[in-house]
């Protein structure tokens, strides 16, 4: 008989949307190491661009993201808001910038990593040009990433960190069938969109936040409502109450890097801890 190979079960994927402030990798810290047990999870990735103090990321919010059991880290537009996470930037490939930003920035936002199942996945961190900062045409550039990565890993995900809804949706229809899941960050607010697209990616235009809900998308609410009635300004504390872990759960195909199935997760705190 010949040899054959078993064919790769298929690989569970989660993506964990804008993990913002202490209550946010709080809730990561204490649980997703069981989640990522219970179900099985073979990669993970973590938007943590707002985890230090609600805006920016530090080495220390970086080691407790991967200390909770994060295959990798991506950014936004508040990536460079602490200086001391450049030089991680510079030398650590788990941890991404936008791709569209400067080629002098620190940094990358390609990158191919091993799965715990030792399936190499490609992962393209983005950032949107619609009501956001200056950038490179994400569309382009991810043309680009994918010339790079294309012929090295058939799974490939999409971190796309921009504002307008439609320039999310159009990146999803731009990469349907060339990656394995487009998901959207940075507004905090999680969408109910999540589907598989005709040519097997799977998407969703926001993971939403993972953090504090009693909120203004992480904010406390007496603080920026007394900036947005008054004009005058105020500290944006990060709230305390009510906290969620979002994100999805994406099945991929192994062989063919096509998404099988795509759930959505919006977990209270104590949900969580009742497991």
């Amino acid at each position: 008989m010949p040899d054959r190979k078993a064919p790769r079960m298929p690989l569970n994927i989660l993506l964990v949307g804008d993990v913002v402030g202490k209550p946010g990798r709080r809730i990561l810290q204490e649980n997703l190491p069981n989640l990522i047990a219970e179900r099985e999870i073979d990669f993970t990735l973590v938007n943590g661009e707002n985890a230090a103090g609600g805006t920016g990321l530090t080495p220390q919010a970086t080691e407790t993201i991967f200390g909770a059991g994060a295959d990798v880290i991506t950014g936004g537009d508040h990536i460079w808001h602490f200086r001391e996470i450049i030089p991680i930037l510079a030398k650590n490939e788990r941890v991404l910038r936008p791709a569209n930003l400067s080629p002098k920035a620190a940094g990358t936002g390609v990158t191919l990593l091993d799965s715990r199942a030792k399936v190499p996945i490609g992962v393209i961190n983005l950032l949107g040009r619609i009501f956001t900062r200056p950038a490179d045409d994400p569309f382009r550039t991810a043309e680009a990433a994918l010339e790079e990565l294309a012929p090295k890993t058939k799974i490939i995900l999409v971190d796309f960190h921009a504002e307008a809804t439609s320039e999310k949706v159009a990146m999803g229809w731009f990469l349907d069938g060339k990656v394995t899941a487009v998901a959207g960050t940075h507004t905090h607010i999680q969408t109910a969109d999540e589907r598989i697209l005709p040519q097997g990616t799977a998407y969703i235009t926001d993971l939403g936040m993972t953090g504090p809900y009693q909120s203004i998308i992480g904010r406390r609410v007496d603080r920026v409502l007394q900036a947005i009635t008054t004009d005058m300004p105020a500290p944006f504390d990060v709230a305390k109450e009510d906290v969620r872990l979002a994100g999805v759960i994406v099945k991929a195909d192994a062989e063919t890097g096509k998404a099988l199935s795509i759930e959505r997760l919006f977990i209270k705190e104590e949900d969580l801890k009742a497991r």
